[in-house]
Parts: C-alpha cells; structure tokens; sequence
C-alpha cells in the first residue's frame, strides 16, 4: 500500500511514539489527522513543524467516555490508515485497581481502538490498514500490571481476530515495542540502565526501528495478523 496522499488518523499523535508517527507519515507526504485529549498545545505545535501544515488536522477526543471514539471518526472523514497509538498507562497489581481506574485503561487502550476498527472496516475501503500498538509484555504476566496488560493483551487478540474477520479489503497488525522511551516518572537514569542490562540485546529500542515496521507493516501487502515485537528481545525474559 502506498502511504503518499492517503488520509492517517493517529490516535495519541501528539506525543512520545505518537509524535514521532506522524512526522513520520507527514514526510512521506500523507495528510495526518493527530488525535490527542489533553496534549492539544503539544498537537498544534507538531502541526507547525509539520511540511504543509495546511494538509494535516487535529481532533480531540476522551477516549474515557464511550461516545468518543464514533465521534472521533465521523469527525475524521474518510480515512485510509488507521494507526491505534493512544494509552494510558497506570500500572499496578489487579488487587491494587479501583474499579474507575480498571474502566479507563479497558475504554482507552482495548475498546476505543476496537471500536475505531469497526467504524474504519465499515467504510467504502478498495484497500486499507490498520496497525495498532500493543505492548512487549502481552506475552506475559507481570505481577506489577493489572489492568493495563490486560488490555493491551486483549487488542493483540483483537488484532488477529479483525486480520481474519476484515480481510480481504482491510489488513490489520500490530507493533510491540519495548523500551524506545523512559516510561513517564522512570527517567534515563539509573531505573532505565537496570532495564536495558536486561535485555538479551542490552541497548534501548530506537525510535527509527519503531518507525519503519510501522511503515512496512503498511507498505507490504502480504502481511495481516502478524504482532512485531520490536523491543531488544524484552518479551523473552
């Protein structure tokens, strides 16, 4: 699939990843529509920066309430590539979880991307892409995550079921990255070092490496259902 003049929605495209997606795409000559919630100054700033700020929008939306993700659609218009990046992530063990904090992580991270699928595969499509972002740990079960793994577990099952139930006009994958960014309160100090030792690659994944699976996940038409660790081989340990 050609990524030059198609129509990408990202979701969670004004910061960290998201940011770097949709310099990404605005390079490759796509119009960008930068979904954020609370990061609209950090949104219109990357729009500036962007070459042609005229072809990309920003929309808004609360992914938190269950109206949201429709709303956000319709908003967009059509739409050629769907890039599922938002998240909130708060970690902490299940039993630790207020029942507010467990139905935020699910709405955000696992049913507002699901239902951004469905609005995206019921469109008049010849051929479309979906990639979402999933999380290295899905192959696990970390004592210190509670609800955010399991959503995140559940949209990588959500992907392989969509891959199957949207072919043939609609691919869908996914990307699992690891440590590209220090998780918000970590830093790059000495929590950071202790985590890349870890790794069987021992070095910090690079953006760059983020960047161009998303773009071959998209660009190689023969791939659908297909889950990228991208993580310095965190998910083996």
């Amino acid at each position: 699939m050609q990524i030059r003049d198609k129509h990408v929605l990202i979701t969670g495209g004004a910061l960290r990843i998201g940011a770097a997606l949709s310099e990404l795409f605005a390079n490759l000559g796509a119009k960008v529509i930068i979904h954020c919630n609370n990061s609209l100054d950090a949104a219109e700033d990357l729009r500036n920066r962007l070459p042609t700020p005229e072809n990309h929008r920003i929309l808004r939306a609360d992914f938190s309430h269950p109206e949201a993700p429709a709303e956000l659609f319709a908003a967009a218009g059509h739409v050629d590539i769907l890039i599922n990046c938002a998240s909130v992530f708060n970690t902490q063990p299940l039993i630790d979880e207020s029942l507010e904090e467990l139905e935020e992580q699910l709405r955000v991270n696992f049913i507002a991307p699901l239902e951004l699928m469905k609005h995206f595969a019921a469109q008049d499509l010849n051929e479309g892409c979906i990639v979402n972002f999933t999380d290295q740990r899905t192959v696990s079960c970390s004592d210190g995550s509670g609800s955010y793994l399991l959503s995140k577990k559940s949209l990588a099952d959500a992907t392989l079921m969509a891959a199957k139930q949207f072919a043939p006009k609609v691919r869908v994958n996914a990307i699992a990255p690891g440590p590209v960014l220090p998780p918000v309160g970590l830093g790059s100090g000495k929590g950071m070092k202790k985590v890349l030792a870890e790794l069987p690659l021992a070095r910090q994944v690079r953006m760059e490496d983020i960047l161009s699976a998303c773009v071959f996940l998209i660009e190689n038409e023969s791939v659908t259902g297909q889950i990228l660790f991208i993580d310095s081989g965190q998910h083996l340990i």
